[in-house]
């Protein structure tokens, strides 16, 4: 998650940070009447067990008659907080309480903050499973890589409702939507870019599948090791089946043969790029240099050698920040009942975002601002009406 100043605001310091902290970031709000004994009668009993009685006799009613149908849980176990690393749940709550924040302020959703005292997968489903009657949605966030693709594929099945790592498909969604943005600056076919993604934990991986999804047909992704391709041994599994989607024409070696030629680089990972390997991309090149808080690469030794330049930061221009679409996602799939958020749907997102700037695009203004209050309507009603067209969403 990163942060939402729309512009530069100088240094922050300590006092405003943890003062704007002290107590939590979130509190519960009254919806109904309180105000007499005849409002807490109908809010609480005697009238409350009329409701809870035709729930009783129909469980659908819980989507009406409760908040579950609006509340999104956010789930962390602590182990991959921003560039903290594993911190632990108790460290990993502010995090999550300014989740819910922003889905509040930007998704008009309700959502809590579960921070959870175990690293353990059937653990972790178990409990969502026994908790699932009181959220209507799962968002799971910093849970490290590789844990957490089995993490999300065994909560997809487990549950009977929406559920999202955002650290992967966030991310890739709105680097989507970016790149859309960027080729269409540079009057450059998306689908016959070349692209290459440095870094192949959570992000790395949803960047890749949603970019091959998206009809870019040479993408090519490197880990600590060097490209990821066919002819490695030392793979896991995710990575395994990465290499059996990406890297076409079987390259190998590490970043610098990975850039040679490229068109596009997205940096995922905290590994830093010389300015001399970004000197062997493409001519008018496409610079994603999205770890947070220090880049791969600086914007402005970037911008020698790309025509565009993208970053995680508020304080350059081009911010890939996730806000652009996890409110509007979530708020979409709860508004069409759908139980799964699929690659259609997501794909659908990365257009409503890059539609939104389409009119204002410029090498500096790849995607819209992560306060236009545009974005979460346009991915919302996207996302709504590509469940309702697709049977694997229900």
């Amino acid at each position: 998650m990163t942060a939402l100043n729309d512009q530069a605001t100088g240094q922050l310091t300590d006092e405003e940070i943890f003062s704007a902290h002290e107590g939590g970031k979130l509190g519960v709000s009254v919806r109904t009447s309180l105000a007499d004994s005849r409002a807490l009668s109908i809010a609480y009993t005697p009238g409350v067990a009329q409701v809870s009685s035709a729930i009783a006799r129909d469980a659908a009613l819980v989507k009406d008659y409760t908040w579950t149908n609006r509340l999104v849980a956010v789930v962390s176990d602590g182990t991959a907080v921003l560039g903290l690393g594993d911190i632990g749940p108790r460290a990993s709550l502010p995090v999550m309480e300014g989740k819910a924040a922003l889905f509040k302020a930007f998704g008009d959703l309700d959502a809590i903050p579960l921070v959870l005292d175990t690293t353990d997968v059937d653990e972790i489903v178990e409990t969502l499973v026994r908790l699932r009657p009181s959220f209507g949605a799962v968002n799971l966030e910093d849970v490290a890589a590789p844990r957490c693709f089995e993490l999300e594929e065994r909560l997809i099945e487990a549950l009977d409702c929406p559920v999202m790592h955002d650290d992967q498909h966030g991310t890739a969604i709105v680097v989507l939507a970016a790149l859309r943005g960027a080729a269409n600056v540079l009057a450059r076919e998306l689908t016959g870019l070349r692209v290459v993604v440095s870094g192949a934990g959570a992000a790395g991986v949803a960047c890749a599948d949603i970019l091959v999804a998206a009809g870019i047909a040479d993408v090519t992704v490197l880990d600590s090791k060097g490209i990821v391709g066919s002819g490695r041994t030392d793979l896991n599994p995710v990575k395994t089946r990465l290499a059996a989607t990406t890297n076409p024409t079987g390259r190998t070696g590490g970043l610098d043969e990975a850039l040679t030629g490229a068109d596009v680089f997205v940096g995922v990972s905290s590994a830093k790029v010389e300015e001399a390997s970004l000197a062997l991309m493409a001519p008018d090149g496409i610079v994603f240099a999205l770890s947070n808080p220090d880049p791969e690469v600086h914007p402005d030794i970037a911008r020698r050698h790309a025509a565009v330049v993208a970053t995680g930061r508020s304080d350059f221009p081009n911010q890939i920040n996730n806000v652009l679409a996890f409110p509007g996602i979530f708020a979409g799939a709860l508004n069409a009942g759908a139980r799964r958020i699929t690659q259609r749907m997501k794909l659908a997102a990365a257009d409503a975002i890059a539609s939104v700037a389409a009119d204002e695009l410029a090498a500096e203004r790849i995607v819209p601002s992560a306060l236009d209050p545009r974005v979460a309507p346009a991915v919302a009603d996207a996302v709504a009406r590509a469940a309702e067209r697709e049977p694997a969403a229900g």
